[in-house]
């Protein structure tokens, strides 16, 4: 077909089923999952070690409520980034994959702020630990906006800019 401009227009995306689709976009999800998983789990691992360490006594009582929040995320963010894994394994064979692949999406995303949000208190109680200095939320605020330019604002406008949905 031809347009005004004397293209070709050329259909957009693939020819697949719905379980094709739900199929390609499962493998997908999951390979994007394995990689949160690990950020998310090994600084999970991380904070559980902290409370056992000699320091741990001397912080103040506003970094040990940060802690506590800290780890409190992280483990929400640990149970939304393994959770399409479970959902996957108790779903299979049901016929029901396009849904679990909505589902498992929107635990991932949840899992993701929760990663962010980990991430955020994380830096703050180390700043503060390490330097004691007034810049640290200038430093950290700093970080949060280069996650979310990185994350999704990037995403959102590539989205945007090159998709018609």
């Amino acid at each position: 077909m031809s347009t005004a401009e004397g293209s070709v227009h050329r259909p957009r995306g693939r020819n697949e089923t719905e379980e094709e689709r739900a199929d390609r976009m499962w493998g997908e999800l999951i390979q994007e999952v394995r990689v949160a998983q690990m950020g998310v789990q090994i600084l999970f691992g991380f904070l559980l070690t902290v409370v056992f360490t000699p320091t741990f006594a001397d912080l103040s009582d506003t970094d040990r409520r940060l802690y506590i929040v800290t780890v409190v995320i992280g483990a929400a963010a640990t149970g939304a980034l393994i959770g399409p894994v479970s959902l996957h394994r108790l779903v299979s064979g049901r016929r029901v994959k396009p849904q679990a692949v909505t589902w498992a999406s929107r635990l991932t995303f949840v899992g993701l702020i929760l990663l962010l949000a980990t991430m955020i208190c994380a830096l703050l109680l180390i700043l503060r630990v390490a330097t004691h200095d007034p810049y640290v939320p200038y430093l950290v605020a700093g970080v949060v906006v280069w996650y979310v330019l990185c994350w999704f604002a990037l995403p959102l406008w590539t989205r945007r800019r090159h998709t018609s949905q």
